[in-house]
Order: C-alpha cells, then sequence, then structure tokens
C-alpha cells in the first residue's frame, strides 16, 4: 500500500533508508556514524536508495 501524504513518506523515508551500512558484518548504523557498533569497523557506507539495474 503506497504512503500518499508527503509528510509521512518523507519520515519513512528517513527512517527506513538513512543509515549507514557497514561492509564488514553488514549491520545498520545512525547516519552520522563512524564506526560500526556491533564489530567497531571504520570501513562503512551509505544505504543504497535505489535498487541498481
Amino acid at each position: 500500500m503506497p504512503i500518499t501524504d508527503p509528510e509521512k513518506r518523507d519520515i519513512v523515508r528517513k527512517v527506513l533508508l538513512d543509515m549507514m551500512i557497514c561492509r564488514k558484518c553488514y549491520a545498520r548504523n545512525p547516519p552520522g556514524a563512524t564506526k560500526c557498533r556491533r564489530c567497531r569497523s571504520k570501513r562503512l557506507r551509505p544505504k543504497r536508495k535505489e535498487r541498481a539495474g
């Protein structure tokens, strides 16, 4: 069921898509993280916003 209200859509997008992913253990971290919360690795990447391909 698509969300039509733009405010709610922005909130959902922020909660689900604005995060950093650890390249070592694939844990989800807050958007401003510099180290992984689980394995303490500094190898983080932003979560992909769209699926490639």
